[in-house]
């Protein structure tokens, strides 16, 4: 069987993943939303990030999951470290994270052959890579985490001119926070 490639996103009422000015802090997680993308990704065994996504990643490496830090930043954070990495960039000169490889392209045939021969999940992270795989029909499913906060512009969830049929499987509230958890399969 093949393993899902699923993209997870936290965005903003109005869907976007950050800001005009590339700040996401009103997409923080408390413990109980943390906990939950925590169980999410536990059946992730790699990650595909572009290079910004890889850059905003990388501190789960050595800055988070110390022995001081809250019990789910350490969770994620070796849930984060024991997985592999990709990233795919043209300009990132090397990679500083164990598990990592860098890759220049993003070669659809070498993600789909990537995806057969994945014993677990896959997860795509970044609209920008996210678009060459949903372009492709590579996409299983779509997580997305949606903030109570209208932030008018900046980078958007999804690739424009992008048409899906999708198929809600899941949904959640949490309440503290006001976030609303979306799951789709694509059709």
């Amino acid at each position: 069987m093949t393993a899902k490639l699923i993209y997870v996103a936290m965005e903003s009422l109005d869907g976007y993943i950050e800001d005009e000015e590339g700040e996401f802090d009103w997409a923080r997680p408390d413990d109980e939303m943390h906990r939950f993308v925590n169980d999410l990704l536990r059946p992730v065994g790699t990650y595909l990030y572009g290079k910004r996504m890889y850059e905003t990643m990388q501190g789960w490496e050595t800055q988070y999951g110390r022995a001081s830090d809250p019990p789910v930043e350490r969770d994620f954070a070796k849930l984060w470290r024991a997985a592999d990495k990709v990233v795919y960039s043209r300009t990132l000169k090397q990679v500083s994270t164990s598990k990592t490889r860098l890759e220049r392209t993003f070669d659809l045939h070498s993600m789909r052959e990537m995806k057969a021969r994945a014993e677990r999940g896959l997860a795509i992270g970044g609209p920008g890579l996210a678009a060459n795989a949903f372009r492709a029909g590579l996409i299983d499913e779509i997580h997305l985490l949606i903030a109570p906060r209208i932030v008018g512009g900046g980078k958007p969830s999804f690739p424009d001119e992008l048409d899906l049929k999708l198929q809600l499987i899941d949904e959640r509230r949490f309440e503290k926070s006001s976030i609303a958890y979306l799951r789709y399969a694509a059709a």
